[in-house]
């Protein structure tokens, strides 16, 4: 079922080219009031952060904590993370180019929260967060060496 309302939502903030502290409002309050209800609200949620950089922090807290509620509570069986659900989490974090930070954070909190994981997105989710270190690390050194503006 699609949520014209997301969508459009989507749209804008692309289209803006920056999410607020007030539209992490409105998605949460008027968009999603019931949180996610299905994966296709997930993959929007997900396609909306490789879409836009710039973001407010809340949107991150937001998105891990619907996509976990999701995927571990709202899907069943309750507390499981299946073989298929654990393929169509990998490729919906994933992407075209691979984890995000908030992608990699979603897949670390779901293996957390489950009872029980699928072993390819706990492996999945080792790898992103070996992958997001290893990013985070070089952009630091990059810093130390001159090669990239410091963040003040």
């Amino acid at each position: 079922m699609t949520n014209t309302a997301l969508e459009l939502f989507c749209t804008r903030i692309v289209d803006a080219g920056r999410l607020t502290q007030d539209d992490v409002r409105e998605l949460a309050r008027e968009i999603l009031p019931d949180g996610i209800m299905g994966r296709d609200e997930a993959d929007l949620l997900l396609a909306l952060d490789r879409a836009v950089a710039d973001t407010h922090e809340g949107f991150s807290a937001f998105v891990t904590a619907e996509v976990v509620n999701f995927a571990v509570y709202g899907e069943r069986p309750t507390g499981i993370i299946t073989r298929e659900m654990s393929a169509w989490l990998a490729a919906s974090i994933a992407g075209r180019k691979g984890p995000t930070a908030l992608g990699s954070r979603i897949a670390m909190e779901i293996v957390r929260e489950a009872e029980t994981s699928d072993e390819a997105l706990i492996a999945f989710a080792l790898k992103a967060k070996s992958a997001l270190a290893k990013n985070t690390a070089d952009k630091t050194a990059a810093c130390s060496t001159g090669r990239l503006p410091c963040a003040a």
